[in-house]
């Protein structure tokens, strides 16, 4: 059946043009009010070719699903024939009303609120992160290569080599100043003295410091109480604050005709040292301290220590997602970056996403052999999605809706992630997932990423068909 003949027969069995007050499309479906529910015939519209299903509580508000791909045509026919679009946020797919009302069910608290903003921080960088790891990654394969002699080692290669190595060497080693800049934007502080707190924790006059005071273990610099770079990240983000807090008040207490001249200078003076004296030895001291107990769990030789590991991590990632702590993650990939070029942490989470297309794949035959074609065409059209790191479609139109599937796919995801711990997998940059993410996986590790992912889809799927009834799979 053709798009307007399709329009057409479902016009007719809603009651006609006169019994439609709006309509709207998403993904799957074409979404009615209509004025008289009576008028509307469920049996008829449930059979018309091409109907995949009709979802409608008692009210007038009724859902055709028709499948990706069909929606907007239906829908364009609809606005050519002068029926109202609804035109609000229902605008959205079916997974995103699904994400708002679960998010907006959710308390919010400080420590959350503390956790968004160092997400928000890092968040406008993710480009530059993959950018980088996809370089640093690119440029390591290449030296193999050569080193192999696969590829001749001629001055053009070693050029080139050395050019995309510095596409991702440039920004970590400036990684920083960058997260001053962002720091002072969520802070609401001018973006360029934020940079300037990032240079300074960076600067050669931070040890020059350090040694004046007799803090400096000139044998091994990292272990003295300041030395540059101290802190990292971390330090830096508390160091803007502080100035972002200093700053407001030296602007009230400023004459205005010395305003612009005066205050950045005068809260540096005042901030600068609480940064460089007090901020950086305890966030540098907290973060190696932090990073030597992750490093108990990540780096460890015990095997059964670094599966158990893997398994939670990945086993638990989406439940933090739902409670938005998985932010707090964030800051503990960037210091593993910042330290080794590479974290553990982010390869064990990424299987988290595999798990749940592992669960849809068991849902989708479940749903096929009891002909659930609302299911099947919801799952299909979020599945390619799902493979490429973009799992928010299959969480909140499919698995989480249900739960149990929920639970189910992130206790196979578990699997994955004790695989590629166990295997010591390291990534350049912590977003995206999915396979996309063997792209900044380090190169020795791709194979044994792509194959977590597999144990993830193939551990999640057998979970979910065995444990995930018939009946829960008819209820969607």
């Amino acid at each position: 059946m053709d798009i307007k003949k399709l329009a057409q027969a479902i016009l007719d069995q809603l009651g006609g043009q006169d019994n439609i007050v709006d309509a709207e499309n998403c993904m799957t479906r074409v979404r009615v009010n209509v004025v008289n529910r009576d008028q509307v015939d469920f049996d008829e519209l449930k059979g018309i070719d091409g109907v995949l299903g009709v979802v409608s509580d008692d009210g007038n508000y009724i859902q055709v699903v028709l499948g990706p791909g069909r929606v907007r045509d239906v829908m364009d026919v609809y606005k050519a024939e002068g029926i109202k679009e609804i035109g609000n946020e229902d605008d959205r797919e079916d997974w995103e009303i699904n994400k708002d009302r679960i998010k907006g069910n959710q308390k919010q608290s400080k420590f959350k609120d503390g956790i968004r903003v160092i997400s928000d921080i890092f968040t406008p960088m993710i480009p530059a992160f993959i950018a980088s790891g996809v370089a640093n990654g690119l440029g390591r394969l290449i030296k193999i290569l050569m080193k192999a002699e696969y590829i001749p080692t001629t001055p053009l290669t070693e050029v080139l080599q050395t050019l995309v190595v510095l596409i991702g060497s440039g920004f970590l080693a400036y990684l920083v100043i960058f997260t001053g800049v962002n720091a002072a934007k969520e802070f609401k502080l001018n973006p360029m003295l934020g940079g300037m707190i990032g240079a300074a924790a960076i600067d050669k006059n931070i040890n020059v410091l350090s040694d004046l005071l007799g803090w400096f273990n000139e044998t091994t610099p990292n272990d003295s109480i300041l030395s540059s770079g101290a802190g990292g990240v971390i330090g830096v983000i508390v160091g803007v604050w502080i100035l972002a807090k200093v700053e407001k008040w030296v602007h009230k207490k400023m004459p205005a005709v010395l305003d612009i001249s005066m205050t950045p200078i005068v809260s540096m003076i005042i901030a600068m040292p609480i940064f460089a004296l007090l901020v950086m030895p305890v966030t540098g001291f907290v973060s190696v301290q932090l990073a030597n107990f992750i490093g108990l769990f990540v780096d460890s030789n015990n095997i059964v220590v670094s599966v158990l590991t893997g398994y939670v991590l990945a086993a638990t990632f989406l439940p933090l997602v739902l409670l938005g702590l998985h932010r707090g993650l964030t800051p503990i990939y960037t210091l593993q970056i910042e330290k080794f070029g590479f974290t553990k942490l982010f390869p064990a989470v990424a299987m988290a996403g595999a798990g749940q297309v592992g669960a849809s794949f068991a849902l989708y035959l479940k749903a096929k052999r009891l002909n659930n074609k609302k299911m099947t065409s919801v799952i299909a059209g979020a599945v390619p999605a799902g493979i490429l790191g973009i799992g928010e479609p299959l969480i909140y139109g499919v698995t989480l809706p249900l739960v149990k599937p929920f639970i189910t796919a992130g206790l196979g995801a578990g699997f994955g992630g004790a695989y590629v711990m166990l295997m010591g997998v390291g990534s350049t940059a912590f977003s995206p997932s999915g396979v996309l993410a063997a792209t900044h996986v380090l190169p020795q590790f791709i194979l044994h990423y792509l194959i977590g992912i597999l144990i993830s889809y193939i551990a999640a799927a057998i979970i979910t068909y065995i444990f995930i009834s018939d009946e829960l799979v008819e209820s969607y």
